[in-house]
């Protein structure tokens, strides 16, 4: 997939491990012109981590890019641990992290589960926020996870078929609660083939075009295991949004401008959550691309993304 549009590849200026609370350890990266404008990237999932081509959304001429692993994600430990894992406790870590380097506010840069986490933070901390970009919304709300797990077989019957007949016939009754007790059983030659098939699934509905890159790197065992484990832990508990979900409490940060970004055909999180969350949020603009899927590498996507960036300059 070409990639043109990114900024060069890029290695970080500053990395380290914060501990946070319950046994978790946060990994994090500085990335760009140290004396640039704060942007934090919130990456996907949850429980996908971040990885290097999240790096060159962003000038490194002109920000100052903060990238981390949520808790049990990616480079953060323990990988997958579910113990005191929740959007609150989330919600602190950014605090914490943002406390600890030293930040008085900063643009937010989040898809996917990385808007829903934006948005919670922005909610809680809007003194905090001097804008958001935001790609690919998911509103954690009961419909959209059913149809992640259910209505994507409408677009998909082939692959869905292939996550669905994972599970015994007499379990795909409840593919949720069975998919997360194999993902939470402690024997590898259970929860990691499991986490396989859940992650290859999502990974195979995320491009608009099939995308062999996408597939693979979904269902590579480490990422996959932390990805489908706390996606799923999430999902059982209603990915712990407050009463009202995160629409009721807009309100909090109406004075933030926003960037949203869309793909029409994003399968992953429909479209219908960025239209109902900039119907929300008076001070955000909504670009929907006409020609791309959930991945923020969609060509379309990234344009849009880059651009949004560029007018978020003068934010700070």
């Amino acid at each position: 997939m070409p990639r043109g549009d990114l900024f060069p590849e890029i290695g970080p200026f500053e990395t380290g491990y914060l501990p946070l609370t319950d046994g978790h350890v946060m990994y994090w990266e500085q990335v760009g012109n140290p004396n640039g404008k704060p942007v934090l990237f919130l990456h996907g999932g949850p429980g996908a981590g971040a990885g290097p081509v999240h790096r060159r959304f962003f000038d490194p001429n002109f920000w100052r890019v903060i990238i981390f692993d949520q808790r049990g994600a990616g480079r953060s430990q323990p990988l997958g641990s579910l113990e005191a894992n929740t959007t609150p406790h989330l919600v602190q870590d950014i605090e914490a992290l943002r406390q600890f380097l030293g930040i008085d506010r900063m643009l937010l840069f989040g898809g996917s589960w990385g808007s829903t986490l934006a948005l919670a933070y922005a909610q809680a901390h809007p003194e905090r926020v001097i804008g958001a970009v935001l790609r690919g919304i998911f509103l954690g709300r009961p419909a959209e996870v059913e149809w992640f797990l259910h209505g994507l077989q409408r677009v998909f019957p082939d692959i869905y078929a292939a996550f669905s007949g994972f599970l015994p016939e007499a379990e795909r009754d409840d593919l949720l609660g069975n998919y997360f007790r194999r993902l939470t059983d402690p024997d590898p030659q259970i929860h990691t083939p499991a986490a396989r098939s859940w992650s290859i699934y999502e990974g195979s509905c995320s491009t608009l075009m099939p995308s062999f890159e996408a597939v693979s790197a979904f269902a590579q065992d480490r990422s996959a295991v932390g990805l489908a484990r706390i996606e799923a832990h999430y999902f059982v508990h209603d990915l712990f949004l407050p009463p009202g979900g995160l629409l009721a409490h807009m309100h909090a940060m109406q004075h933030i401008p926003g960037e949203i970004v869309q793909g029409r055909y994003d399968m992953i999180c429909p479209a219908q959550s960025a239209f109902d969350l900039a119907a929300a949020w008076n001070t955000a603009r909504l670009t929907i691309v006409p020609d791309a899927g959930h991945s923020a590498l969609e060509p379309g996507v990234r344009t849009a993304l880059i651009a949004a960036l560029e007018r978020c300059r003068h934010l700070i």
